[in-house]
């Protein structure tokens, strides 16, 4: 059985990891650098860098940011944020990123993600997806969950894995920040679709939410944020918690 991943995630926005509720209401949680660093030290898998306001700002994700972490963090790391083609995805990977994750660019030029997977390896290619019920369906949303699309959750998710995507971040807009769980059917259903990892995103709040998506929602890997950042959850506690739940987790 494949080991089940813990991963922080940092929202950047101007240099500095933030972090809000359903996407907005954005609070300072610390240096980006230095919070990936301690996470790296407790035993975090990886760590997953967004910088939140770049395609909305239509400027790119900064390199120097990429090479600091790099320099600093011994654990595999993905970047996103302002990522449209493959010039800037070797940019980022020559600063020291392991992997990118492109969402608003993928949605623009579904061709993109074919042409990364071909240049860099399916391995290195993460597509976010931010989704969100609208009326009983799940609808892609792009530009940070600002800009609602026409594209179904489900089918997108398919798409892109045949176009080489190597992983999907999936985040729940619904379940962003509140801390009530992760979007467990969703998560289950493209897990049980796909032949890729889905990372689930949004809603962690306690551990048992953790167990929950591993368990109920099949999920590959568990990303969170806050509960980290503001010290709810220390990585360590959540490892042994899993691990006496029966959860294969990485050590």
């Amino acid at each position: 059985m494949l080991t089940k991943r813990i991963i922080p995630c940092l929202d950047v926005k101007d240099g500095r990891t933030v972090k809000g509720v359903n996407f907005v209401e954005l609070r300072d949680a610390g240096d980006p650098v230095e919070l990936g660093r301690l996470y790296a030290q407790e035993g975090a898998d990886e760590l997953v860098y967004l910088d939140i306001t770049a395609t909305v700002e239509k400027r790119k994700t900064l390199v120097d940011l990429v090479t600091r972490v790099a320099k600093t963090v011994n654990i595999p790391f993905t970047v996103g944020g302002g990522i449209s083609n493959v010039e800037d995805v070797k940019a980022l990977l020559n600063a020291g990123a392991d992997k990118i994750s492109i969402n608003s660019a993928a949605v623009k030029n579904p061709r993109a993600v074919d042409e990364m997977a071909r240049e860099f390896g399916s391995q290195c290619i993460v597509v976010a997806i931010d989704t969100k019920n609208i009326d009983g369906i799940d609808f892609v949303h792009t530009h940070g969950g600002r800009r609602p699309t026409l594209l179904q959750t489900r089918e997108w998710a398919k798409e892109v894995t045949d176009r080489g995507a190597g992983e999907i971040l999936l985040t729940s807009m619904d379940h962003d920040g509140v801390k009530n769980g992760f979007a467990n059917e969703i998560t289950a259903d493209l897990s049980s679709l796909l032949s890729i990892p889905i990372i689930a995103s949004g809603g962690a709040g306690n551990m048992q939410h953790f167990k929950d998506v591993f368990t109920a929602g099949k999920a590959d890997a568990a990303l969170a944020a806050s509960i980290f950042h503001f010290k709810e959850i220390p990585i360590p506690t959540l490892k042994q918690y899993l691990e006496n739940e029966g959860i294969t987790i990485r050590r």
